[in-house]
């Protein structure tokens, strides 16, 4: 085609609008974002999403960075390191929106029933001492990451379920998940808790045991998508679509590995689904497999229970100043649970 084609324009005029023409084919440039996640399974619905181009779909280009632990993904969101956290609700995310400076837009995976992702698990010394079923624990010491993580609260819903005081439970905050398994092993803690992946050679080499799942005893809201709150209120584009992308991975998820009822079941597609997280992780799918926990398809946030890690967590002594779930979780974005 040239401007012979189209014999009432001039050269000029046909010139300009074959410049227009081209430029509204050619591919915006991508946003790039910075996503801060833990490199477990939990984070699969992130892995699915980049892997399937669900981002770049949404013109952003995703850079996942790996932390240790949900802690540091927060101070790095609120530092401007980061873009958004992919990861779980803590104690150091609370204290930052205490301050006004953090807002969550969205859940993602949730501790329940059926899922086995997270386990206590005690020591040969200590079952060898009478220790035998969580009712038990009272007096004992329990291994966790850190003070005022994930795993601190979890212990903190056993200690309600079961009607003791964490007063009575010796909080052992290790840093690291191979630590808590290394003082469990070893005997120095009586109770750790070990993701489902590695209870089974626990148990095999070390004669540990596991007492229970903290899905099955305590269910509740561990992931979110959280900002830093100048983001929340001066990005909403670039967020709406990163949400979009990021709920299309949670889908594929759900549909991978959660069938009716909401329960525990693999479906057709789960093998190239466990492919992909493995790949992200550096797990093999047959012990990756273990771990997975619940995901909204939807990414729903359970309100009520992140009223509950509030109250908790203040009782605790561990948030200062002032926050509410309704001031911390942002409904231009969220869509809470039933």
């Amino acid at each position: 085609m040239d401007h012979r084609d189209f014999p009432n324009r001039p050269p000029r005029q046909f010139a300009l609008m074959l410049c227009v023409a081209l430029a509204s084919l050619a591919p915006a440039s991508a946003e790039g974002i910075k996503v801060g996640i833990l490199k477990v399974g939990s984070s699969g619905p992130v892995y699915l999403a980049q892997d399937h181009g669900d981002f770049a779909a949404e013109g952003l280009t995703a850079e996942l960075v790996n932390f240790e632990s949900g802690q540091a993904v927060a101070v790095a969101v609120v530092a401007g390191e980061l873009d958004m956290g992919v990861t779980g609700l803590t104690a150091s995310l609370y204290n930052l929106a205490a301050h006004g400076d953090m807002r969550v837009l969205a859940g993602l995976h949730r501790e329940a029933r059926g899922f086995r992702m997270l386990g206590y698990v005690a020591s040969k010394r200590a079952v060898d001492a009478g220790l035998t079923s969580l009712k038990d624990i009272p007096g004992h010491s329990m291994a966790i990451t850190t003070v005022g993580s994930t795993t601190h609260y979890a212990v903190g819903l056993l200690a309600e379920k079961y009607g003791y005081p964490i007063e009575s439970v010796k909080i052992m905050p290790v840093q690291t998940i191979s630590n808590s398994v290394a003082v469990v092993v070893g005997g120095q803690a009586d109770v750790g808790m070990i993701p489902s992946t590695l209870t089974p050679r626990m148990v095999e080499e070390s004669g540990a045991k596991v007492l229970g799942w903290v899905g099955d005893e305590t269910p509740w809201q561990i992931g979110s998508v959280f900002v830093a709150t100048k983001t929340a209120d001066d990005r909403r584009d670039m967020l709406v679509r990163f949400l979009r992308a990021l709920k299309k991975g949670a889908q594929e998820y759900h549909a991978a590995f959660i069938g009716p009822n909401e329960e525990r079941k693999d479906g057709p597609t789960a093998p190239e689904a466990l492919a992909v997280i493995g790949k992200y992780v550096g797990e093999k799918p047959e012990r990756l497999e273990l771990e997975l926990p619940y995901v909204d398809p939807d990414l729903r946030i359970d309100l009520k229970d992140v009223r509950h890690q509030i109250a908790w967590y203040k009782a605790q002594g561990m948030i200062k100043g002032d926050v509410t779930a309704e001031s911390l979780v942002d409904m231009r974005y969220a869509v809470p649970l039933p």
